[in-house]
């Protein structure tokens, strides 16, 4: 792969990973599967809340290692400095595949407004 290319098959990946994000039991929410009674058809996800979903777990995975850095910093005991860099990690990784699905998104929407109709 090619510095600053964007790999698709990475991008697909992330947006399956978001869609299931999604689907998945969170803070008391149904999962999808648990909302639809059986014999019905299920309601279709709107790409809007999918999106902001996985926003919101990129935030609180930012929130919760900025806590841990924080209570390192003031010497707490009970946080070792492995947990406050792996969770750095995995923040700074989610923020960049974030940031890697808004520039598929961006040049997506470029795309299709430069279309001959």
């Amino acid at each position: 792969m090619k510095t600053g290319m964007i790999d698709t098959s990475r991008i697909e990946s992330m947006m399956a990973q978001l869609k299931a994000a999604a689907t998945r039991p969170e803070n008391g929410v149904k999962a999808l599967k648990d909302a639809v009674p059986d014999g019905e058809p299920a309601a279709k996800v709107d790409f809007a809340s999918v999106f902001k979903a996985s926003l919101d777990q990129v935030n609180g995975a930012q929130k919760k290692a900025e806590e841990l850095s924080k209570r390192f910093v003031l010497g707490d005991d009970s946080v070792n400095l492995s947990d406050v860099m792996i969770n750095s990690q995995k923040a700074g990784i989610a923020f960049q595949a974030t940031v890697q699905v808004r520039n598929k998104l961006v040049s997506a929407y470029h795309d299709i407004m430069n279309m001959q109709v």
